[in-house]
């Protein structure tokens, strides 16, 4: 491991020397690249210096009690010691974490697809305030939400809606969401008080650059028609929507909620992107069943990740068997706690795997 983190460490300073270097902006690819893997490189040097000046700092303590006659030094130099021993451990494995091999996805936007399930209306109802707890979360993170895709349903709930958040690391962290999640209510329309359970769907997929995947024409139809539902002014009077049919896959992608074909277009192409590339990133988790095991829920979309039980006002995450009764701040967008546990659970995973 310190082979490693002193190569990285020399690395970081040639990526210093360089950026420091005349002209460096000239090449403005070059430079984002160098300002990306410095960026990326930072938290690791930053703890592997401090690590080292925590051994340094015990060597010098050891020498210092073996020299010191004074007891109420001798005390205090204990006390230094033995505060560097326990933040020596505790950079240990921070420094463990810190290596662990990146999803290079981490850093992109995310699309997001929220499909209500079993339950009907009531599916479609919790369908539309997952959307709103992910848009509030969104919110707190000051990243941001556009809709890409909607449809409706007459009171309130959504059969479907996909939208991309945009803020540094939102797939790192959205990702943990993606599976099938439950609600456990007594449904508005239910005379009897029973309670009812229903599902919805929740796909994760980064955003994909054009680099990222190559469209060719000639599999894609296009066609232009006037917006349907619920429209302000020209969306509903003018050849706005667009539909795209793309013929390897047989996915349908229909966009009609800007007011410009040219808009809707870009979401249209947007949103196929991502969805051909998330098929490509499947296939790569499906050739890695072991792997992707060893993850906690960012693969598999049949898996049940959490239960939302109303009537005792908990959610419980059923990957980290985490229970919180504070259902109302959750679905205010509250979830953090939730999703550092995800993250805390998958990094532990992955250190044990790479322990065996």
């Amino acid at each position: 491991m310190f082979d490693k983190l002193d190569d990285l460490v020399r690395r970081f300073e040639e990526i210093m020397n360089e950026l420091a270097e005349p002209g460096v902006t000239d090449n403005q690819q070059r430079f984002r690249a160098l300002m990306k893997e410095q960026s990326d490189l930072t938290p690791l040097v930053d703890a592997y210096k401090e690590y080292k000046k925590c051994k340094q700092d015990v060597e010098d303590s050891l020498l210092m009690l073996d020299e010191e006659s004074d007891e109420d030094m001798r005390e205090m130099l204990k006390e230094e010691l033995s505060s560097s021993k326990k933040r020596i451990e505790e950079l240990e494995q921070e420094l463990k974490i810190l290596l662990l091999p990146k999803d290079p996805n981490d850093d992109k936007n995310v699309i997001v697809e929220i499909r209500a399930g079993a339950g009907g209306d009531e599916a479609a109802l919790f369908a539309a305030e997952i959307y709103r707890m992910y848009v509030h979360f969104a919110e707190s993170k000051r990243w941001r939400v556009e809709t890409m895709e909607v449809e409706e349903i007459g009171i309130g709930g959504m059969k479907s809606v996909t939208f991309m958040i945009s803020g540094q690391g939102a797939y790192s962290v959205m990702k943990y969401e993606s599976g099938v999640h439950r609600v456990q209510r007594v449904p508005e329309t239910e005379s009897g008080g029973r309670i009812h359970t229903s599902t919805i769907t929740v796909a994760v997929m980064p955003e994909a650059e054009e680099v990222d995947v190559q469209i060719d024409e000639k599999d894609i139809r296009i066609d232009v028609m006037r917006a349907s539902g619920n429209g302000g002014q020209c969306v509903n009077t003018t050849d706005s929507a667009v539909r795209l049919t793309h013929y390897p896959t047989g996915i349908v992608i229909y966009s009609q909620t800007e007011k410009s074909q040219l808009q809707n277009k870009e979401k249209a192409f947007a949103l196929l992107r991502a969805k051909l590339y998330d098929i490509e990133c499947q296939k790569a988790h499906d050739a890695e069943a072991e792997a992707r095991r060893s993850q906690i829920g960012t693969g598999d979309r049949s898996e049940k990740i959490r239960t939302y039980n109303f009537p005792q006002g908990r959610v419980t995450d059923h990957r980290i068997n985490l229970t919180l009764y504070k259902l109302d701040k959750i679905m205010n967008g509250d979830i953090q706690e939730i999703i550092d546990g995800c993250i805390a659970a998958d990094q532990a995973a992955k250190l044990a795997k790479m322990n065996e």
